[in-house]
Order: C-alpha cells, then sequence, then structure tokens
C-alpha cells in the first residue's frame, strides 16, 4: 500500500486554471511591449526599473534573470531608445546606475491600458475581502516564483523558504 494521499482536487484545478492565466499575462505584456515598438524582455527591464528606481547593470541582471553583459546590452538599447538614461551612484562615484526616463513610466502604463480595463471588470466582481485574498496570493507567490526561477537556472542552490 502506499503511504502517498490523493492530491487535493482544489489544488489540482488551481493548476488547471493558473496555466491559461499564465500564458494570457505572458501575451498581454507581450502586446504591451509591441506596442511600444520594445521586445518584451526590455518591456520587463523598464518595469522593473519604474518599480525599483535605480539600479546597477548587475542588480538588474539579477533581477530580470540574464547575464550581466545580455543586461548591458539591454541597457545600451533602453538608453539609445530613450527609455532609460544611466545615473551616477550617489555613493560611489565609479558605479553607474541606469533608471526609467519620467515619461517612460506612464508609456508603459499608456501601453497596459487594456488590461487594466480588462482586469479591471473581472476585479470588480470580488468581494473586498476575496481582494485581499488575491493581493495576498500575489504578494507570497512573487517571491517563491523568483526563487524557483532561480533554482530552475542553478540546480544545485539551496532553496531559500518562501514566506
Amino acid at each position: 500500500m502506499s503511504d502517498r494521499t490523493a492530491p487535493d482536487p482544489l489544488l489540482l484545478a488551481l493548476g488547471d486554471a493558473y496555466r491559461p492565466y499564465f500564458t494570457a499575462t505572458t501575451l498581454s505584456g507581450q502586446a504591451a511591449a509591441d506596442a511600444l515598438g520594445q521586445n518584451p524582455t526590455d518591456f520587463h527591464a523598464l518595469d522593473v526599473l519604474e518599480r525599483s528606481g535605480p539600479l546597477t547593470t548587475g542588480a538588474l541582471a539579477a533581477r530580470i534573470g540574464l547575464t550581466q553583459s545580455a543586461t548591458t546590452r539591454l541597457v545600451d538599447r533602453l538608453v539609445r531608445n530613450g527609455w532609460a538614461r544611466r545615473v551616477p551612484d550617489p555613493d560611489d562615484r565609479r558605479r553607474v546606475g541606469v533608471e526609467a526616463v519620467p515619461l517612460a513610466p506612464q508609456q508603459v502604463r499608456d501601453s497596459l491600458g487594456p488590461v487594466r480595463e480588462h482586469i479591471g471588470a473581472v476585479l470588480a466582481a470580488f468581494t473586498p475581502d476575496e481582494l485581499r485574498v488575491l493581493q495576498r496570493y500575489f504578494e507570497l507567490a512573487a517571491p517563491a516564483l523568483h526563487e524557483a526561477a532561480a533554482q530552475t537556472r542553478n540546480p544545485g542552490r539551496p532553496a531559500t523558504p518562501s514566506p
């Protein structure tokens, strides 16, 4: 007899619902990037810069999962195309960071307008308590997904427990 218990049907259903959701979020991000004339990786990097403020190329590379050399080329594209600028590190004159230009965050938000409209209609069907559950899920799931990505890229890496 096996010690394994049957998978929870609700968890299986959540997994089944997540896969098309993940595909849809990827496609909507690609569409927003296309609307700005960017590739999805550059769009993602710009979103990270908007949320974090200035970062060194190494810190940006770590957050978006690229090598430092690939991120340097990405930053060069963002700067050349007017989406970002290089800024001196206030604590170390030898270091340079990169930040989104002031207009870029608004342009990114505008490109996501259709997403905001459609998801807003979906969220309107939820109660405040249900929205708090969703918020909690996103707050806990994002670090878990970052850790899973890091472990996938570096299989020997020890796991860092998620909250």
